[in-house]
Parts: structure tokens; sequence; C-alpha cells
């Protein structure tokens, strides 16, 4: 039949994930970082995700289209209640932008505590970080060398607490950081940049590409490299 149905122009789509919340009937899902409308009889075309959209990638559109079937999505809905269905649609949930709401929490953690993780979004690894995210506005920006997490037993406490944080190798990572952080940059209003590293020389790598980044951004914010030795010091 023809019918009203979205569609969704993947370039301009940014990964944030915001429709695929906004869908109540989980036609929608993430696709190797885009947002896809997995299911046509899921969609019943009144547009929900339309107003969550941050860049405008989803419009309607008349083609033939299976019909909604509203008893599909509630017994789906009801799968996924009873634990018999995951609730994410289709796509790695690592993909899924999100804030993570924290309480105040104190500066350290009392003795003999578990000491809480400072994490206050998602993803983290540069490659799928969503350009656009919400969180990125009037953020700290912390671009990690992965390793330095583990060689630094405060790091959440020292680093992570405050910031907006993205990590990555460019040992193991194909291609250059470099474009990626310079739009993140000028996108959107960061305030610092701090670039944690470890000493070997590979790293190198990835505080070329932040410094790269913030000079083609054409901005000007205070920012700073912070070099972590592999004994886990921080070399002054």
């Amino acid at each position: 039949m023809i019918r009203k149905i979205i569609h969704i122009d993947e370039e301009k789509c940014n990964g944030c994930g915001a429709c695929v919340d906004a869908c109540h009937e989980g036609a929608i899902g993430l696709v190797n970082g885009k947002a896809r409308l997995l299911r046509d009889d899921y969609c019943d075309g009144l547009g929900d995700c339309l107003p969550s959209c941050p860049t405008d990638a989803i419009s309607f559109e008349e083609r033939e289209a299976a019909a909604y079937d509203e008893a599909a999505v509630k017994a789906k809905a009801a799968a996924q209640a009873k634990g018999a269905e995951p609730a994410l649609p289709c796509g790695c949930p690592g993909t899924h932008a999100r804030a993570i709401r924290r309480e105040q929490e104190p500066a350290a953690a009392p003795s003999g505590a578990e000491r809480p993780s400072r994490l206050s979004q998602w993803p983290v690894q540069i490659k799928l970080a969503p350009v656009n995210a919400p969180y990125f506005k009037g953020a700290n920006l912390l671009v990690a060398a992965d390793c330095t997490a583990f060689a630094y037993g405060d790091f959440h406490d020292r680093f992570i607490r405050g910031r907006v944080t993205l990590v990555g190798c460019p040992k193991l990572d194909s291609g250059d950081y470099t474009e990626k952080l310079a739009q993140i940059i000028s996108d959107n209003d960061i305030k610092s940049l701090t670039i944690a590293r470890m000493e070997v020389p590979c790293c190198g790598g990835l505080e070329n590409a932040a410094k790269n980044a913030l000079k083609a951004s054409g901005k000007f914010i205070p920012w700073q490299v912070v070099t972590i030795s592999t004994d886990g010091s921080i070399i002054e």
C-alpha cells in the first residue's frame, strides 16, 4: 500500500540515537552508527521522532510500505517487558550516545569505600562518538590514550572528573583522528582541551592529532598535555 512513512537521510544523521528513544514503536535502530528505519510495519507515520532529531535528518515521504501493524508492536513491547526480547531494536549499543547523570559526589571516596566512576557520557571511543552530541555543549574535553586509564591509578578523579572523555589508540585504530576531533571542537562550545598520553612514542600520534585538530578548528581555547609513564606516574 502507498502511505506516509518516515525517511531518514543518513548523510545528515549524526548517530546520536535521539530518534531511537523517541520512537515508541521500536521502528528505528542504529546500524553502523546511523539511524535506520528497520521495519515499515512498526512505523505509525505520526512522526514522533521528527522533533527529536538535532540535524533534521528525518522527514516524511509517501511510498509503497507495509501497513502499520499495531498488534505486532504491542506484542514486541510485551516481549521486551518480560525480558524475552532486547530493548534495543538493532545496532551496537556502543554507538548510542547518552549523557550519564550522577549524584553530587565527594571529591574523594571515604577510606575503604568503592571509588565511584566519574564518566559523564557514552560512548568514549573517538571513532564512535557523534560529532554533535548534546554533552559537548560547554564541555571541558579530555582526549586520552586508552592505556592511560590503566597506567594511572587515580585517572577518574584526576582526569575524567568534570570532563567529557574521548579515548583512542593511534597504533591500533586505522586512520587519523584529526578531522573528527577538529569537527567536534569547531561545531561545539568546547571550553578547554586536555590531552593525556603515555610516554611511549606511538602516543605522539594522538597528541599531534589533537593539537592539529585544535589548530584546524580555528578556535583559541586553553589546552594542556599530560604525559604518563609506563610505571603510572605523571611526567612533569
